[in-house]
């Protein structure tokens, strides 16, 4: 799949063409002997032609629509690139990457005492933007704080979006990124949700490959820990006024990290359901990746821990609709109401992340044509009458953070409902994190990876 985007890469470190990510799958129903999954794949416009702008060449037809609409609240300004001027730069290039190294490099901790997020490397990468100039080169610089405008949209706002994606050392020593064109349409549908400005995918890619090669010794020397990037894109509009911003920062920074729960990376964890809370609507913006979804969270996640829970299981709809759990998507593995063995997952239906890990366990399962793999609504009452029945196997959260995390028992309504996920191996669980660790960590070659030059 990403034959042509790891040719590209190879070539960029040499000053060649650019590469030309894929579309993300959406897979539906299906049976589990109806072979591998369907991709349903546009490839993105890798030439762009001066007639048109290039958000409109990038963007699938729907999104491009919203991105030219304008709202009538201080959002007149075009993006850059649709104002035909050719002193406005419509992108950034990874040719143009002024890099400035650390003098003083940071000591490299033990990969065996990583606390998720808390320890960065020496380098990071920041490339501005304004609507009279378009895009500045980027910059890779030593890691530091960022100046910015007490009035920055950002901080009163939250115009803002990020994106969460890995680099693993593998066991051949090779340094291996998961599926990173994924991320990157990801990161542009979030951009044009928050009016932010387009930029190349692809260039921005082959810039964070460049940030990786420089601190390529911060990827952690183990098969349990990795290198996490961030890439961050935030409003810095210095006006207290409720518009489009005119100026934006993108910067990515890298985190060396171990098992994102402190339990570890494959114990059980306990979910707390209550629909006081909700975390996405339809129509909202549930189904990007933004920094508001996650803050206006945490008070769950207290109330989910005083509850004597790990993790927040969000409930949708006045039939409490099952959606995700805490920051990850959700697997059920059950004998459905038909009696058939299934794989049920949401469907992105506007309130669901559209995650990475959740494609590929999508994918593998069609692959497998083991059991029918399903995107389905699934409520607390389907779940409670299945545990009646003795119906479900397994449960379990998936994300780039924690891979794959099992779940043991849900509190809701005041009623301790078991998941007998780990009674039963958890053979399904425990089988795709071993298939995408593998993947991960080179143990087996796969197309979904791209390995540092």
């Amino acid at each position: 799949m990403l034959h042509r985007l790891r040719s590209s890469l190879r070539r960029v470190l040499a000053g060649g063409s650019p590469i030309v990510p894929l579309s993300p799958a959406t897979p539906n129903c299906s049976p589990g002997l109806s072979g591998p999954a369907v991709r349903h794949e546009s490839p993105l416009c890798h030439v762009f032609p001066r007639s048109r702008s290039f958000v409109m060449a990038c963007l699938p037809r729907a999104t491009a629509t919203l991105a030219r609409q304008d709202c009538s609240n201080g959002c007149s300004a075009p993006f850059a690139g649709e104002r035909g001027s050719e002193e406005v730069a419509e992108t950034f290039r990874a040719k143009d990457l002024i890099i400035t190294q650390a003098t003083v490099l940071k000591e490299k901790p033990d990969p065996d005492s990583l606390v998720f997020g808390a320890t960065f490397t020496d380098h990071m990468l920041t490339v501005e933007w304004s609507s009279a100039s378009g895009w500045e080169k980027p910059h890779i610089k030593p890691f530091g704080n960022l100046p910015i405008h007490p009035a920055a949209s950002v901080l009163h706002y939250a115009v803002e979006l990020f994106e969460g994606l890995k680099a693993f050392r593998g066991v051949d020593n090779k340094i291996r990124l998961f599926r990173p064109d994924l991320n990157m349409d990801r990161m542009c549908r979030s951009a044009v949700r928050t009016t932010l400005p387009m930029f190349d995918k692809e260039e921005l890619l082959k810039c964070i490959l460049q940030l990786l090669q420089i601190d390529q010794e911060w990827v952690p020397y183990s098969t349990s820990a990795s290198l996490y990037i961030r890439p961050t894109f935030i409003g810095t509009e210095p006006s207290l006024g409720v518009k489009k911003p005119s100026k934006a920062l993108l910067f990515v920074i890298l985190s060396p990290v171990g098992p994102y729960f402190s339990s570890g990376s494959f114990t059980p964890v306990s979910l707390w359901a209550n629909p006081k809370y909700i975390r996405a609507w339809k129509g909202g913006t549930g189904d990007c990746k933004m920094g508001g979804n996650y803050g206006a969270s945490l008070l769950a996640q207290c109330e989910a821990v005083e509850n004597g829970c790990q993790q927040v299981l969000w409930l949708y709809g006045k039939d409490n609709q099952i959606t995700e759990v805490g920051t990850m998507n959700l697997f059920l593995y059950w004998i459905n109401e038909d009696g058939e063995e299934e794989l049920a997952t949401p469907p992105l239906d506007g309130i669901i992340l559209p995650g990475v890990t959740r494609q590929s366990i999508l994918e593998l399962a069609q692959q497998w044509g083991e059991f029918k793999v399903c995107e389905r609504h699934l409520t607390m009452d389907d779940l409670a009458t299945a545990l009646e029945g003795n119906r479900v196997k397994e449960m379990f959260g998936s994300g780039t953070a924690c891979v794959v995390s099992p779940v043991s028992d849900i509190l809701y309504k005041g009623q301790m409902l078991h998941i007998p996920t780990m009674e039963n191996g958890p053979k399904l669980a425990s089988r795709i994190l071993g298939k995408l660790t593998d993947i991960q960590y080179g143990r087996v070659e796969s197309d979904w990876t791209i390995e540092l030059p």
